[in-house]
């Protein structure tokens, strides 16, 4: 392994998507990925609009920081993200991630984020260009590369996505930036090593981690990433 790819094995982690925890049980699923080791939860924030689902909002958002001290990251798949950017403060979010393709000027909204006091981070989906981003990278915390449709939990892994997240580190490094690169949709055992090859370091995992026994998916899925990287 040479230094850069043991920097970057430093820094993958696997960040359980709450989307599919058992709600009826959040608090306990959430425990579980906590003791097996994870600190960074996603929550996905949808609202029929921008797309075809509705989750979460705020109020499950702030039920959810009373029961978990991990770093938390709200991503918002929703039309106005701007006007929610201080309920989701006041929920006790650590980071909220918008989209380009929303109908705002999305640099605008990443700024607001920022002085809202929270880390503020961009997605872009499965047919979006990586260089559209280009107008808010000095803004960014980290980058959310959709590799399926958003709106819907336990989807397949579009083949390919793995280019854009290659095309996510080179823009970075071009503009001298060190962010996280994450990856979000279909991310399992087979597909991990694959995004994790390209420079993913934050990879978004729903059914993988909660489907059957959490702890040993958790290692399964960092285990495929971190060896994926060491043999690159």
């Amino acid at each position: 392994m040479n230094s850069t790819d043991k920097k970057q094995s430093e820094r993958i982690v696997i960040v359980p998507s709450l989307l599919s925890a058992d709600f009826a049980y959040l608090e306990r699923d959430i425990k579980k990925v906590e003791e097996a080791g994870c600190r960074d939860l996603h929550l996905d924030v949808m609202d029929g609009h921008f797309v075809p689902n509705i989750t979460i909002g705020p109020v499950v958002a702030k039920a959810i920081r009373r029961v978990s001290r991990s770093f938390l990251t709200a991503h918002l798949m929703i039309e106005d993200p701007e006007r929610y950017i201080g309920a989701f403060k006041e929920s006790g979010m650590d980071q909220i991630i918008i989209h380009q393709e929303i109908e705002a000027d999305f640099v605008e909204v990443l700024a607001a984020i920022k002085k809202a006091g929270m880390a503020a981070g961009v997605s872009i989906r499965p047919q979006t260009p990586v260089k559209t981003i280009v107008p808010g990278v000095e803004l960014l915390d980290s980058i959310l590369i959709m590799s399926v449709e958003p709106g819907f939990g336990g989807q397949e892994y579009i083949p390919g996505s793995e280019a854009k997240v290659a095309d996510a580190r080179q823009l970075l490094e071009r503009h001298g930036r060190v962010i996280p690169i994450g990856v979000d949709g279909g991310i399992n055992i087979k597909t991990a090593p694959i995004v994790a090859r390209a420079g993913a370091t934050r990879l978004i995992a729903g059914s993988a981690v909660f489907k059957g026994d959490v702890p040993r998916n958790i290692a399964s899925l960092r285990e495929s990433a971190l060896h994926a990287v060491s043999g690159r």
